[in-house]
C-alpha cells in the first residue's frame, strides 16, 4: 500500500499534528463561553473526517455535473428531508458552505444591485452579512439599519415600521449574532408585507432552540430563513436556506449553484444530516431547555454581582454585558479570562464605540458548555468567577483572582469532559 493511504498526519506533518492535539487539548480543559461555538457529536466529527471528502459533485440529487455520486445523494437527500421536518418548511438546501454564503444567496436570489435592504444595527446585535459597508452585502447594495429602543435595548417595532416606511426596502431582515431576545416575526412580516418587501429571518444563532422548541418559529412568517449548522444546532460549519415559496425555491436552486458557489462539500453534507437527526430526539429538546436555563442563570448571576446585562436578561442562550461601568473594556475582559481558561469574546453593544478595540461588550453563550453537561449550579459558579475576575481586571490586580478561577475551571472540565479525555 502507498504510504499515501497509510500514514497518518503525526507521521507526514509534526507542525499541524501538534497543533491538533493542543487544540483538542485547550478544547477539554477550558470553558467555552463563545455564543457562536459548540461541540459536535462523535459521529459528526467522524463523519467530517470520512472519505466521502474526495467526492466533487456539482448540481443536486439526481441532476449532478458528475458521476459517482449516488451515494452523496443519499446523505443531501437526507439532510433536505430531515430539516424540512425539523423546522416544519416545504422547500430546503443544505449546500451553503457556511452562513454568509446562504445569505448571499438570498441577495442574490431576491435582490439586483443597488436595491435597498433593512437590517437590524450592528452594534444593536446585527450580522456583518446582512449590509455591513465593508462587506459585500453592503457594497452591492444599499443598507440601511434599525436599532434598539435606548431604555430597554430591544428592537422597537413601532420605529422600525416607521422606518420601513420611509426607506421602502426591498428586503427586511431580522436576526443577527449579538441579540439577546426574542424576536417578534409576526409583527416583522406585516410590517415587510406593508411595505412590499420580502422578509428574511437569520436564524443562525437560535436554530438549535427553534428545532427543540424552546423558541418560536420564523415559519410562517418568514418568506425565506437562512441559518447555519453550528452554532446551537451543535453540527458542522456550513449553511442552509429554508422557505415555503415554490417560486423562490426554483430560483433558489440557481442562486445557490452556480450563482454563489460551485462543487459541494460533500463530507460536511453528511454531517449536517447527522446533526440534523441529532436535533431531532427528545434528548435534543431537553438540551435545547437546559441552553436557555443555563444562560438565564448566568446572566442572573452576573447581574446579582453588579454587572450590567444589555436589555436586562436573554430569551436565548446568549449573554451579552456592558463593562462600561467598570472601566474595562471587552478586549481586556476576554484577555483575563482566558488567563483563567475560560473563552469569551468581546462585543459591541448598543450606541457602543464604531472602533472594536474600545467595544465595552462581552458575549456569552451557554451553548457549549451545556454540551458538556453542565446545569445552572456549574454555570452560577461561571457567573461569580466571571464578576470576580472583570472586578480584578478592574483593580488591577489580577494574579490572585486567576489562579483561584483557574483551578476551579480545571475541576469543572475535569467533571465535564469531552471525546473521552
Amino acid at each position: 500500500m502507498s504510504q499515501h493511504f497509510s500514514q497518518s498526519v503525526a507521521q507526514t506533518d509534526p507542525i499541524v499534528s501538534e497543533a491538533l492535539k493542543n487544540e483538542e487539548t485547550r478544547q477539554q480543559d477550558q470553558i467555552e463561553l463563545i455564543a457562536s461555538e459548540n461541540i459536535v457529536s462523535r459521529a459528526v466529527l467522524d463523519t467530517l473526517g470520512h472519505a466521502m471528502t474526495n467526492k466533487t459533485l456539482e448540481g443536486y440529487p439526481g441532476n449532478r455535473f458528475h458521476g459517482g455520486g449516488q451515494f452523496v445523494d443519499v446523505v443531501e437527500q437526507a439532510a433536505i428531508d430531515r430539516a424540512k421536518q425539523l423546522f416544519n418548511c416545504e422547500y430546503v438546501n443544505v449546500q451553503p458552505h457556511s452562513g454568509s454564503q446562504a445569505n448571499l444567496a438570498v441577495f442574490f436570489l431576491l435582490l439586483k444591485p443597488g436595491d435597498k435592504v433593512l437590517s437590524l444595527d450592528l452594534a444593536a446585535g446585527g450580522h456583518l452579512s446582512h449590509g455591513l459597508k465593508a462587506n459585500l452585502s453592503g457594497r452591492w447594495f444599499e443598507p440601511h439599519h434599525y436599532g434598539v429602543d435606548g431604555d430597554s435595548e430591544v428592537i422597537d417595532y413601532d420605529a422600525l415600521e416607521k422606518q420601513a416606511m420611509e426607506i421602502q426596502p426591498k428586503l427586511l431582515i431580522t436576526g443577527g449574532s449579538a441579540y439577546p431576545r426574542e424576536i417578534d416575526f409576526a409583527r416583522m412580516s406585516e410590517i415587510a408585507k406593508k411595505v412590499g418587501a420580502h422578509f428574511h429571518v437569520d436564524m443562525a444563532h437560535i436554530a438549535g432552540l427553534v428545532a427543540a422548541g424552546v423558541h418560536p418559529s420564523p415559519f410562517p412568517h418568514a418568506d425565506i430563513v437562512t441559518c447555519t449548522t453550528t452554532k446551537t444546532l451543535r453540527g458542522p460549519r456550513g449553511g442552509l436556506i429554508l422557505t415555503n415559496n415554490e417560486e423562490f425555491f426554483k430560483k433558489l436552486q440557481s442562486a445557490v449553484f452556480p450563482g454563489v458557489q460551485g462543487s459541494i462539500h460533500s463530507q460536511v453534507i453528511a454531517a449536517k444530516a447527522v446533526c440534523l437527526a441529532e436535533a431531532m430526539t427528545d434528548d435534543f429538546k431537553v438540551y435545547g431547555s437546559q441552553v436557555k436555563a443555563n444562560a438565564a442563570k448566568l446572566a442572573e448571576t452576573m447581574q446579582n454581582r453588579g454587572l450590567r446585562i444589555v436589555s436586562g436578561g436573554t430569551d436565548t442562550h446568549l449573554v451579552l454585558v456592558d463593562l462600561s461601568s467598570k472601566g474595562i473594556t471587552g478586549k481586556r475582559a476576554e484577555v483575563v479570562l482566558e488567563r483563567a481558561d475560560i473563552t469569551a469574546n468581546k462585543n459591541a453593544i448598543p450606541n457602543d464605540s464604531p472602533r472594536p478595540p474600545e467595544w465595552v461588550g462581552l458575549r456569552l453563550g451557554a451553548g457549549a458548555a451545556t454540551t458538556r453537561g453542565m446545569k445552572e449550579a456549574e454555570f452560577e459558579t461561571l457567573g461569580n468567577m466571571i464578576a470576580d475576575l472583570v472586578e480584578a481586571e478592574a483593580a488591577g490586580d489580577t494574579d490572585a483572582t486567576v489562579d483561584r478561577c483557574k483551578d476551579a475551571v480545571a475541576k469543572l472540565c475535569k467533571s465535564f469532559p469531552t471525546y473521552g479525555a
